[in-house]
């Protein structure tokens, strides 16, 4: 699994004119799933999610996360994160899950998220042409991959 997350004063997800989810200060997080992706990468993620500290705290450094700060989280699907661009100038997403395994496994972050924040998280809609609108808060911006694990 792939993922781009943002820090957020505010974010929003728009499909044909209809607000489908929708958050002030918290984290903005785009979800790519890779065909060999498992429930121990999206475990693995959610919990990276809930506990990463990139709120700054009294004294202004990065030591509080969306959980301590009672922040939300929108939860975005974005197969094009995995990308391949080696070759040619057209973009392969051949690495991307399809989605009769990608929309159960972005579904089942969902709820993980959810259960760990102790609210719902906000949506996206699963495969349709989504207009994100949101104030990155710093800025900040991390990726993650669950096959790097070792790394982040």
């Amino acid at each position: 699994m792939r993922a781009v997350i943002q820090r957020v004063t505010k974010a929003s997800c728009t499909v044909e004119g209809k607000v489908t989810g929708a958050i002030d200060q918290g984290l903005l997080i785009l979800l790519g799933v890779e065909e060999s992706d498992t429930e121990e990468d999206l475990k693995w993620l959610a919990q990276k999610f809930v506990n990463l500290r990139i709120f700054s705290d009294e004294q202004g450094l990065m030591n509080k996360s969306v959980q301590d700060i009672g922040g939300n989280i929108l939860l975005i699907s974005q197969f094009t994160l995995l990308a391949q661009t080696k070759k040619g100038n057209r973009p392969s997403f051949i690495r991307a899950a399809k989605p009769d395994k990608a929309k159960p496994m972005y579904e089942a972050t969902a709820k993980i998220l959810s259960d760990l924040l102790g609210r719902p998280v906000q949506l996206g809609i699963f495969g349709a042409d989504m207009k994100i609108n949101l104030r990155n808060d710093g800025p900040v911006t991390i990726m993650m991959n669950t096959r790097d694990k070792d790394n982040f």
